[in-house]
Parts: C-alpha cells; structure tokens; sequence
C-alpha cells in the first residue's frame, strides 16, 4: 500500500476519533492549532492562504455563549503549545507533543479555574446544558424516522444513561478529542505546507512515555478510595483517559503482531466492540499495560527475528 493513501487512512482514524469523542466542535479543534501553525510557517503559498481564510471564518462562525469562548480559549491553549513544540523540539514523537499540549492546556485551565470562583461550575453546566440539549435532537430524529410512534423506553433509557456518563467524563473525552484532532492538524498542515515530512505515526507503533502507568493507577485509587462528590470523578476521568491511551496501545499490540490491519480483522474487532465492548475494550487495556512493563513488540520482533 502507498505511502499517500496510508496517510489518508491515519487521516480518517484520527477522523473517526474526534468524531467519536466530540464534546466541543470537533472543526474548531482542528482549525485553531492549524491556523497557528499556518500563522509560523511564514510562507504566503496559495494553499495557505487559502486554508488560513477558511480556517479564520470556521473559528468565528457560531452563536457567542459561554461555551463558545470556552472552545476557542481550550484550542488556543492546546494549539499554541503544540506549535510551539513543533517548532522547538521537532525530534518529539506527535503523540508526547500532543500529550505534552493537553496536558499544559489542563494546568492553565486548572490554575484560571481555582482562581476564578464558580468558573468550573458555569462550564460543567453549559456543557451538560449541552449534551442533554442534543439528547433531546437525538429523541426527536428516532421519533420523525418511526413515523411519529413513541421511541421504546428502553433506547430512551440506554440514551439518557449515556448522555449522563458523557457528562461526567467530558474532560477526558475532551482531552481525548483534543489529541486527536491536534494530530489531524499536524496532518492538515503537511498537506497545505509540505516543507518537510510530518508524519503522523502507525498504529502498530503507537507509544507513550512508560511512566505514564502511574497515572492510570492513580485514577483508579481516586475512584476506590475518594467519595462520589469528591475526587472520584476526578479519578474516573483521568483513568478513562490513560484508560483509552492504553486500550489503543494494545490494539497497536495485535496490530504488530499480525503484521497489520486486515479487513477480517477490522471486521471482527468492529463485531466484538458492538456485542461485547467491555471485554475488547478491557482485553485491550490490558495489553496495553503489560506492553509497559514487558516491551512486547520488542519481544515479538526478537522472536521473529
């Protein structure tokens, strides 16, 4: 297969990502890093200029709530420290320069949040306002395809509960999203401003800085150990978020060890996920942990070998 259309396909992975995990407006996550970027590049090709004006009209488009400062002042933060490491430390994998954004744009928005009172409270707010608003599209959809018939109490039911648990986790399904959608950027950019090579890394050698298990396994402690309404949600979601680090370091696991993606395999992951997703995702988790401590694809490389 192509070097292009393996890009393509990394493309619509990280794609299906922010898609998946959206809580802000996946098209301003991606367009603010690559303004910035854009912004540094400092070359007036017509591909950029292009991509800037288009770029500038998305972030200003749409309605000016709270959330809406809220999105671009989170992308600002996360782009801004990416390009800068992009431009400083370009040795660094895309997954730790990404890591590293997040992780700077959840300590200043820490830090803007203790100092200003009620902050936290007004975002936690307007972003379940939010979810809960879409619930309500998503109900009244079903009901226009059933032909006006009432939606099963059971959907509804399966529905609310996940809108709930999305509430609760927006920030690491935020932060996951922000990953993602910083890694679709760095993508976007190397297509509009091809000045070197800027790659955005294989599945199957998808890593991060071993260290970070202790993090998981402080999120778990958080859990067990803290009460409901105080750190535990804190716990759930920094645990969901190695968690899901975690889970695709496995699948980079079986993906190298395979050998590959194959369509079987994509198909019986993808079945798997639909009828028994605690199990795969769990199985994956795992695999993702013992990697951090066995160096697995270094053992199945030295088997083959």
């Amino acid at each position: 297969m192509s070097d292009t259309r393996k890009g393509w396909r990394r493309a619509a992975g990280l794609l299906g990502v922010v898609l998946a995990t959206s809580i802000l407006q996946p098209i301003v996550l991606v367009a603010v890093p690559l303004l910035i970027l854009l912004g540094l590049e400092g070359r007036g090709t017509g591909a950029i200029v292009v991509a800037a004006i288009f770029g500038f009209f998305v972030v200003l488009a749409g309605p000016r709530d709270g959330l809406w400062f809220v999105e671009r002042a989170w992308a600002l933060i996360a782009g801004g420290v990416f390009a800068a490491l992009a431009t400083y430390v370009p040795h660094w994998r895309l997954t730790s320069r990404s890591m590293a954004a997040v992780g700077s744009a959840i300590v200043i928005s820490g830090v803007f949040l203790t100092i200003r009172r009620g902050a936290w409270a007004a975002i936690d707010w307007q972003v379940t306002d939010h979810l809960r608003s879409g619930f309500a599209t998503w109900l009244d959809v079903i009901a226009v395809l059933r032909d006006g018939e009432a939606v099963p109490p059971t959907l509804v039911t399966a529905i609310y509960q996940t809108v709930e648990a999305q509430a609760q986790l927006f920030p690491a399904l935020m932060a996951i999203e922000t990953m993602a959608a910083l890694g679709l950027a760095w993508w976007v950019f190397g297509r509009v401003a091809p000045t070197e090579e800027k790659d955005v890394g294989t599945l199957r050698g998808f890593r991060f800085n071993d260290h970070l298990v202790w993090l998981m396994i402080a999120g778990l402690a958080m859990v067990a150990l803290l009460p409901e309404d105080g750190g535990s949600r804190l716990g759930a979601n920094v645990a969901v978020f190695m968690g899901s680090l975690y889970a695709l370091r496995g699948i980079g696991v079986v993906v190298f060890v395979n050998g590959g993606l194959t369509f079987i395999g994509i198909t019986m992951f993808a079945l798997g996920i639909l009828f028994a997703a605690p199990v795969v995702i769990g199985f994956t988790v795992l695999l993702g942990i013992a990697d951090t401590w066995l160096d697995l694809r270094a053992r199945a490389g030295a088997q083959a070998a």
